[in-house]
């Protein structure tokens, strides 16, 4: 009999792509498959996961990453979903994205998901909280109270932060109260 320890099977993702949706349906779920179509990713099964950035992961184009889908697959991925059937209310879904400037360490996703919030706020809210959970991790003394645009400085004048960046997905609900939902994700290959 095979020990136990061999029969552990251990998947870390070596790639990763992002993409983003918006749908708009009478039917809640049916607007979230719709936004599913539009970031290319309805015909996977998908498993969400939490937050982090694998060691050695390498990120590809929206298109490489769509290719490289199998229809039917099981298909990690970090989703800030949101929708809403409101006429003209703002909302948005983002994922941010912070990295080590060590490839052999870690790096941090996160989602935000809003009401009423630009895509641009939205978008930087993510990345903001995507770069201050990494910074936690690797000891860099910042103010939590500082704007965004300052301890962005901070985080990568210290040499241990390379890169941040978000996606975000914002829809204004539909005019005659159908439901719209964004969607924002990152997902695992």
């Amino acid at each position: 009999m095979k020990n136990k320890e061999s029969l552990k099977i251990m998947f870390v993702p070596t790639r990763i792509f992002f993409t983003k949706g918006v749908g708009v349906h009478k039917d809640r779920l049916a607007s979230f498959e719709l936004a599913l179509r539009k970031a290319g990713i309805e015909r996977c099964n998908l498993v969400h996961v939490s937050s982090i950035f694998p060691p050695f992961c390498k990120q590809l184009s929206t298109t490489r990453g769509l290719a490289q889908l199998k229809s039917g697959g099981i298909t990690y991925c970090v989703m800030a979903r949101n929708d809403t059937n409101e006429p003209n209310r703002l909302i948005s879904s983002a994922i941010g994205l912070a990295l080590p400037a060590d490839e052999q360490e870690y790096g941090y996703l996160s989602e935000h998901h809003a009401f009423g919030e630009t895509k641009e706020k939205t978008g930087e809210y993510a990345e903001d909280l995507a770069a201050t959970m990494l910074a936690t991790t690797l000891g860099i003394e910042f103010d939590l109270n500082a704007a965004w645009s300052e301890r962005e400085q901070i985080y990568k004048a210290s040499g241990k932060i390379i890169k941040t960046k978000h996606i975000c997905q914002s829809a204004e609900g539909d005019k005659n109260g159908l439901w719209t939902t964004v969607i924002a994700v990152a997902v695992f290959l």
